[in-house]
């Protein structure tokens, strides 16, 4: 163990056994819990909340690039394996964005009666247990510093999710959720050799040990292939065209509290590894494929854009929205500068901010309105519901880059990236790069205020009362629903719940956007040092 006191070794344990712990409560003691389900989730995501909470106020961020709260004991001492955890200026950020989400879902399900009805009635344990144990596997990924530890916490969300789309999806949630499984099982069965390819080479899985010899005793053509490798099971995960294909039905299929967290966690998870593990570790390897990531995230940019446009389901246009966004991820990464990097790493935070409550309208809307067709819903949110038009106005001018909220810095800074790349990356090729992603950003634009256009825009159609709504069972088209005065619809705007679940996605959207230091100034020294090695 490293560290003085208990604290920095009882944070990263206490922040994976309190939802383990909780899981495993529902399967020891079913009959006793029962009665208290609908609070049981909220509560142990509100203590894991409160102690990502002190993590960040306990944090040095005096030297924010060096691990901090490490855990280091034996795992397995007969393979030389260890469980060794901790915490940087890179992680820290995305541990406290799944512990804040992972809170708003469960207040979601708990303080909501439609979520409720959908979740906790048939199955009351299995939603909550199921998204505990989604939360162990999505923190403890930003935790490990052990490559074996960070493939199975990297596989541990698999099966939840999995159920999560299965289950409490869509009509067409099986073939969504069996896709999901098959894309993103393969995409690991690659990682995993080049993780052990990394490892027959090096003797070790220690990340902070592999990163700080950045690649040496690994010769150029393998550190290609582990490259190669490793990133094409981040790639599935992030999703990379053209490996996005299951992403667009896994959202449209998921309910409202699995699009948040595939969206706004998941989907980082690949970027993480990508910062965390094949840059560091394989920088040669990293040298050679940036031009071709590069290549295929511009591609991914302006073909989540255009995809976007040809859309008419509102979650299925946000899903591939991610695959645009991404894209800026990926190619901040591949311009291997401080300043790509850093955009990289800061988009990733504000994706999964913006992007979350992007899902959570989107489900509030489809909960009224029994669709999620943009034709269907037939425009005048604004004049209908006008709190939640404006949320949603909010939400689309964030995510479309606006300046002054979160989701401008990311691509700017991944922009002026591909402006001037690394030493050894062709400058002319990433200047290409860099037009097309600008075009991508208008593209953007473009496909946002379009959905405004369709949705919080027009002459407002009818909407069904609050008893059809807790009556209907089925979605079925608005055209089928008798007119009702605009004015009997206002206790039908945003409720008090969503307002609760809303509000901290709001208030930071505009905190990282009106003050992007605040987390440049955590990941900048990290990014310094992860990019120590190369030429």
């Amino acid at each position: 163990m490293t560290g003085t006191g208990w604290l920095p070794v009882a944070l990263p344990v206490a922040l994976l056994a309190v939802p383990l712990l909780g899981a495993l409560g529902l399967v020891v003691l079913p009959h006793v819990l029962r009665p208290v389900l609908r609070a049981y989730g909220l509560v142990l995501s509100g203590v894991t909340l409160a102690l990502a909470a002190l993590l960040v106020a306990t944090f040095d961020y005096g030297r924010p690039a060096s691990p901090q709260f490490e855990l280091d004991v034996p795992w397995i001492p007969g393979l030389g394996l260890r469980l060794h955890l901790g915490i940087d200026g890179i992680s820290l950020p995305l541990v406290a964005l799944t512990a804040l989400l992972t809170f708003l879902c469960f207040g979601y399900l708990s303080w909501g009666r439609a979520r409720a009805g959908e979740f906790l009635r048939a199955r009351p344990r299995a939603p909550v247990f199921t998204l505990l144990v989604l939360e162990v596997g999505m923190i403890g990924t930003f935790l490990a510093l052990d490559l074996l530890l960070f493939f199975v916490f990297f596989e541990i969300v698999l099966v939840p999710m999995y159920f999560l789309i299965g289950i409490w999806g869509g009509e067409g949630r099986r073939a969504a959720s069996i896709k999901f499984i098959l894309y993103t099982l393969l995409g690991s069965v690659v990682m995993l050799l080049g993780l052990l390819l990394v490892w027959a080479q090096t003797g070790t899985l220690d990340i902070e040990a592999l990163a700080a010899a950045h690649g040496s005793g690994m010769a150029r053509s393998v550190q290609i292939l582990a490259f190669v490798a490793i990133g094409i099971g981040l790639a599935v995960k992030t999703p990379m065209w053209p490996l996005h294909t299951w992403l667009p039905d896994a959202h449209t299929e998921a309910p409202t509290t699995g699009s948040v967290l595939l969206a706004g966690v998941l989907l980082k998870m690949g970027t993480y590894g990508f910062a965390r593990i094949a840059i560091p570790v394989l920088p040669e390897g990293a040298l050679a494929v940036a031009p071709w990531l590069g290549a295929f995230a511009v591609v991914g940019i302006v073909y989540g854009s255009l995809a976007c446009l040809a859309q008419r389901d509102l979650k299925r246009m946000i899903a591939y929205s991610s695959v645009g966004h991404m894209g800026f991820v990926l190619l901040g990464f591949a311009t291997l500068t401080p300043t790509g990097i850093n955009g990289a790493l800061f988009a990733n935070v504000a994706h999964g901010l913006i992007t979350g409550l992007l899902f959570f309208l989107a489900g509030a809307i489809k909960d009224r309105y029994h669709t999620a067709d943009m034709t269907a819903l037939g425009g005048g949110l604004l004049a209908t519901l006008p709190r939640l038009g404006s949320v949603l106005t909010f939400a689309a001018v964030a995510s479309l880059g606006l300046p002054g909220l979160a989701g401008f810095w990311g691509e700017m800074l991944a922009l002026l990236g591909a402006f001037r790349p690394a030493d050894g990356l062709p400058r002319g090729l990433f200047l290409t790069y860099m037009v097309i992603g600008g075009l991508g950003a208008v593209l953007t634009a473009a496909y946002f205020l379009v959905m405004l256009s369709r949705v919080t825009h027009g002459r407002p159609p009818a909407l069904p009362t609050e008893a059809e709504t807790e009556a209907v069972a089925e979605p079925r088209p608005v055209a089928t629903l008798a007119a009702r005065p605009v004015a009997t619809l206002a206790h039908r705007d945003v409720r008090p719940y969503e307002l609760l679940a809303w509000t901290p996605l709001v208030a930071l959207i505009l905190l990282f956007g009106l003050w992007p230091g605040l987390l440049l100034s955590l990941t900048t020294p990290a990014v310094h040092t992860l990019l120590g090695a190369l030429p």
